[in-house]
């Protein structure tokens, strides 16, 4: 019985999808080691001095000093690098500076307002830009195609702060159809004001969607030009049907990257539109946290969306291979 159980389970991680698998998130995990590290010495080298910044210009010197040793500021860079790693790797990210309260409840209170941001981002962002990718694909070379792929070169060209100006102008301030920034109450959850999501999720669809449109674009047309979509248009097969099950389909896998990409991109387009609308997630909430040189929750933060960043990279490898066949075969 033993035996068996040995020979199923060698069979089970000798499978080379399940390797690739255990390879990817090996990486994942040292690239999240080697985050840590940057992290920690970027907010080693952060202007200023967390004691001054925290007790403010009133306090004496010795006061700062003892505030420095309760913190372990005077300790050796290794020493407190293990010491905050140690905790990490236990859950625990340290007290917010600022606060005196858990960088971990610092996080959850905000983690919810970014997410159902980002969420309702990519709901609105993904069938839109696929959408219009298509269609200009379709229409290569048509009215349609240079419109779309005009407008998308120009958005490409403006960055998120000066297209969230750009609307806060012309439609808060010129047009009052929606309010300027996106102030929600502490514990409130911004679906229960969706006028206060338009703003920043136009903001980042804005942004982003020039990406996706032009990636899936190119795959529609290296697509419909392939011997394989000739041969079945040769013989007969509806354009509908050519289009669906042919160019859809193989024009996805290297969408699929660029979505992968758009999300990591959120990630740090969150910081931008958070702080220009004054909408209280995490990018705001780190923001705050290097002004007022808040070491641990700006440790916490960066590490959070660091791996954040890297399993959504994961997931994406992954679901190339699956969508692509020949890929597996090189495993």
């Amino acid at each position: 019985m033993s035996a068996l159980t040995t020979a199923v389970s060698r069979q089970r991680y000798s499978h080379p999808l399940m390797a690739f698998v255990l390879r990817r998130l090996a990486i994942g995990v040292l690239l999240v080691f080697l985050v840590s590290i940057l992290v920690f010495g970027a907010t080693q080298v952060l202007p200023g001095d967390a004691a001054s910044a925290i007790l403010g210009r009133s306090a004496t010197e010795a006061q700062k000093e003892i505030y420095r040793q309760e913190l372990g500021l005077d300790r050796s860079i290794p020493s407190q690098y293990w010491s905050w790693i140690s905790g990490v790797v236990q859950g625990d990210l340290g007290k917010s500076l600022a606060s005196g309260e858990p960088v971990t409840s610092f996080i959850s209170q905000r983690i919810g307002n970014s997410l159902i941001l980002a969420l309702v981002t990519m709901i609105v962002l993904v069938p839109i830009s696929l959408a219009l990718g298509v269609w200009a694909g379709i229409r290569r070379d048509r009215t349609a195609d240079h419109l779309i792929s005009s407008l998308s070169l120009g958005l490409i060209a403006l960055p998120e702060f000066v297209i969230g100006t750009l609307l806060i102008a012309s439609l808060a301030v010129s047009l009052g159809l929606l309010p300027p920034t996106s102030i929600i109450e502490f514990g409130q959850s911004p679906l229960t004001s969706p006028s206060l999501l338009v703003l920043p999720v136009l903001t980042l669809c804005l942004t982003a969607a020039a990406y996706i449109i032009r990636m899936m674009r190119a795959g529609v047309v290296e697509t419909l030009n392939a011997d394989y979509v000739h041969m079945a248009r040769m013989n007969g097969v509806r354009e509908r049907r050519v289009i669906w099950n042919h160019a859809l389909r193989n024009s996805l896998a290297p969408t699929v990257q660029v979505l992968a990409l758009t999300m990591q991109y959120l990630i740090g387009g969150l910081v931008i539109v958070e702080t220009v609308f004054a909408y209280p997630g995490l990018g705001q909430g780190l923001v705050q946290a290097v002004t007022a040189r808040d070491i641990p929750t700006v440790q916490g933060v960066a590490i959070l969306l660091a791996a954040i960043y890297i399993f959504i990279n994961i997931i994406a490898d992954l679901l190339v291979v699956l969508l692509v066949p020949k890929l597996r075969t090189s495993l």
